[in-house]
């Protein structure tokens, strides 16, 4: 059955009718999708607590999600492929391929910026899958419209962890992950019954430190209103306040139990619908799909694929192609009782073992599994393109999905899968502006990092849908490895770039490390013992090792990397103002400019030259860059068209450190 009637709300022109190069103007359809789901039905026998839901006088489960629809107004115009694109947080991301702004508003606006995936002719498609992000019209969600996401028919037993680590003193704080500040805003998580016996709190001073259980006289389930203190589904209360940079594990039992992996359900027929069905807005315009994700929508298709997915219950393949970004190692809250989605820190379901893609035996549990081998027993399984930034390394996962756990190697990686890691890079792309802030409020001890990865990024989704549709084999992949000798721990890297004056580097003591998880004998089938039980050895943590500039050896370099201004890293250090002293501000990376001039340079004992003993000038560099640049072209890793966006992308990096 799956999506049975898709129900269009509003359909109209796209940037006022705006025409992007030769495909024309595009349109713009908001529409709400039917799902009908067999809990019975192999394809669906994975989603945790599907067969718990409530189903109608059919014995089928029923739901409802938002969609949203660009494509291009004139037939034929389209280059005939559709990318199924994963909202993050409800929200519709397109800057990392539009080279538009980065930003945390909530807008139902789509920027086109520079018009990039229209002009190549790309159909674009968002799901709704996220239960709990806001229920407002700006982002798509299951269930903005009734019956929504499907619940399970009695609260069933069972806890959720909720994880938090304020940037600032706090007598209260709200039920729901607060990771990323203002882009979440998600929805409260309530607990059902505010006087729940067994509901905890812990606290620990890092990461991984002896958690200490509060007395449950000391906290309750409440909020301050006017100077006093009420009882509250929505908020947790300590008494005593919540202090900043220490980490709080909070475990209760919410209000409803949400069938979450209804949202890869979701995610996977509307691609079908779109792809395959003559009712379809994109009926006969629609040969291939690619499934791409960044960051927790990463995560959302590396869960999709470990659990074997890609056929929907006609038995065709959903996705031809998945594009899954800054996921390193992880999966997610997408598919088990009491699941936040949004939750990324929390050691939990997101952080368990395999983390590579082929058969493995975990020598710290004994388990045997890989990621791939349930969509490679079912069929359907899609070219796969991972790309991370070094962030994803030196928060110590990344590392993790292409490494050998038994014999300290590599892991072979399957022919039909390409990996790449953006040297010297962070989470999200870096502005040319040197500040020491994210958007999100959070404070790092080092300037952010500048580096704009985008150009690589969109290339590989170039040479994925050439791959998928021609089966041009992408170039080569590039990430550290053993047998290159490009890999190196976090502790020896950190050695090469401690003679760098003014690098913070983060305190090993207190460092994110990823350790064997223990969720009980039911975590198989989606229900964790919680919170999990942390085994007492770490994982590697491998990361790229780093030249004589500091910038990292492994990997694909963007030219203002292999031409470089400054050192540019993985990791920055919390700041001391925000608590947590060096631990690593998640997600952020550094960059520390070379010297001005040789005078300087000497002043402050550093041994990196200088920008003018690098450069004679500007345009000396610039014409490096070039360089550089057209080389990239001719391996594939970089669109021919993107050579001068390659230039002034670092020309602007110049002058800010020219400029510091």
């Amino acid at each position: 059955m799956a999506l049975t009637q898709l129900d269009i709300l509003q359909r109209g022109l796209y940037e006022n009718g705006r025409g992007f190069g030769d495909v024309g103007p595009y349109e713009r359809i908001e529409a709400v999708a039917h799902y009908v789901v067999d809990p019975l039905h192999a394809a669906n026998q994975s989603v945790v607590d599907l067969s718990l839901a409530a189903r109608e006088a059919d014995g089928l489960v029923h739901f409802q999600g938002d969609v949203t629809l660009l494509q291009p107004v004139q037939t034929g115009a389209g280059n005939r492929a559709l990318l199924m694109q994963v909202p993050n947080r409800g929200k519709r991301v397109l800057a990392r391929f539009n080279q538009s702004p980065m930003g945390t508003e909530d807008t139902a606006e789509i920027a086109p910026g520079d018009g990039f995936l229209f002009a190549q002719g790309w159909t674009i498609a968002w799901a709704g899958w996220q239960w709990d992000v806001p229920r407002t019209a700006e982002r798509p969600r299951i269930g903005l419209v009734p019956p929504g996401v499907p619940v399970a028919a009695r609260r069933p037993p069972g806890q959720m962890q909720l994880r938090i680590q304020p940037d600032q003193a706090r007598d209260c704080l709200p039920l729901t992950d607060q990771h990323v500040g203002d882009l979440g805003r998600h929805s409260l998580v309530r607990v059902g019954d505010i006087d729940e016996p067994g509901a905890k709190l812990w606290v620990r001073h890092g990461p991984y430190g002896e958690p200490e259980l509060m007395p449950r006289t000391q906290w309750r389930f409440a909020r301050v209103n006017d100077g006093s203190v009420v009882g509250d589904d929505g908020h947790v209360w300590l008494d005593g306040g919540f202090e900043a940079g220490r980490i709080y594990d909070l475990l209760y039992t919410p209000m409803d139990c949400p069938v979450v992996g209804a949202g890869l359900l979701a995610t996977r027929e509307l691609a079908s619908y779109l792809r395959y069905d003559a009712a379809a807005p994109t009926a006969g315009a629609i040969d291939h799909v690619i499934g791409e994700g960044q960051s927790q929508c990463g995560r959302f298709l590396r869960t999709y694929l470990y659990l074997g997915l890609n056929r929907d219950e006609a038995g065709r393949p959903a996705l031809d192609g998945v594009l899954a970004h800054i996921a390193g190692g992880r999966r997610g809250e997408f598919n088990h009782r009491y699941a936040q989605p949004s939750v990324q820190p929390t050691p939990s379901f997101g952080h368990l073992f395999p983390f590579a893609d082929g058969r493995q035996i975990d020598p710290l549990t004994g388990t045997t599994d890989g990621l791939l081998l349930r969509q490679t027993a079912a069929g359907a399984m899609p070219k796969i393109i991972y790309t991370d930034t070094s962030s994803e390394y030196w928060r110590g996962d990344a590392g993790l999905s292409h490494g050998n756990l038994e014999t300290g190697g590599d892991a072979e990686l399957p022919s039909g899968v390409r990996r790449y890691l953006f040297a010297s890079t962070q989470h999200g792309p870096g502005a040319a502006v040197l500040v020491k802030r994210t958007m999100f409020g959070s404070h790092g001890q080092n300037y952010l990092n500048i580096i704009d990865y985008r150009p690589l990024y969109r290339a590989a989704l170039m040479n994925l849908l050439a791959w998928v549709k021609e089966d041009t084999a992408p170039p080569e992949s590039a990430f550290p490895t053993a047998a290159n000798n490009n890999r190196g721990t976090r502790s020896e890297v950190m050695d090469r770039l401690s003679t760098i004056p003014g690098l913070a580097l983060p305190d090993a003591a207190v460092m994110t490390w990823v350790y064997p998880l223990d969720l009980g004998p039911d975590a198989e089938r989606g229900i964790g013992a919680m919170p999990a039980k942390i085994g007492p050895v770490a994982y590697p943590d491998w990361v790229s090792k780093v030249d004589e500039n500091g910038n990292e050896a492994a990997g694909l370099a963007m030219p203002d990397v292999a031409v470089p201004v400054a050192t540019h890293t993985g990791f920055n250090p919390r700041h001391p103002d925000t608590g947590g002293a060096g631990q690593l501000l998640e997600y952020v990376g550094s960059t520390i400019p070379f010297a001005r001039d040789k005078a300087s340079r000497e002043a402050a004992g550093d041994p990196r030259p200088s920008l003018p003993e690098r450069y004679p000038s500007r345009a000396v560099y610039l014409e490096r860059v070039r360089a550089v640049a057209a080389d990239l072209v001719g391996q594939r890793y970089l669109l021919a068209q993107d050579v001068a966006l390659c230039v002034d992308l670092a020309a602007a990096r110049y002058d800010a450190c020219m400029g510091q």
